[in-house]
């Protein structure tokens, strides 16, 4: 059976770091595109960043280029994000999704088979 679940999110200081995991079963893991968004109440679901399926190509939204870091790892089934120098606007429920192959995006639209979700805080 097909399954993400994520896990990491807790309440982080302005400036401070989280890392995100997302745990996959039941697919085909080495040629899924994996996907990390993530959404606010009343706002559409935001592409984050995503991961190919070789792990050789990331794709990153413009507001956390620099502090947050994708990556891989197929021997666990598992997608990590990694956030630094975390801001308020940050703040939202994160998810991951996967996109069985074809063109990296980070439209959330492309993107099926998702988690629960990981609520990520930023706040003093």
């Amino acid at each position: 059976q097909l399954q993400v679940v994520e896990s990491g999110g807790g309440l982080a200081q302005p400036g401070g770091s989280l890392r995100l995991t997302c745990s996959v079963s039941g697919a085909i893991f080495y040629s899924t595109h994996i996907g990390w968004f993530r959404q606010t109440p009343g706002k559409e679901r935001e592409g984050v960043s995503c991961i190919s399926s070789h792990g050789g190509s990331t794709k990153y939204v413009d507001s956390v280029k620099g502090r947050f870091t994708i990556s891989r790892d197929d021997n666990k089934r598992t997608v990590s994000l990694e956030m630094r120098n975390l801001r308020p606007e940050d703040t939202a429920i994160y998810y991951c999704g996967l996109k069985a192959g074809g063109t990296l995006t980070l439209r959330s639209e492309d993107y099926s088979v998702w988690g629960q979700g990981t609520q990520v805080t930023v706040s003093s």
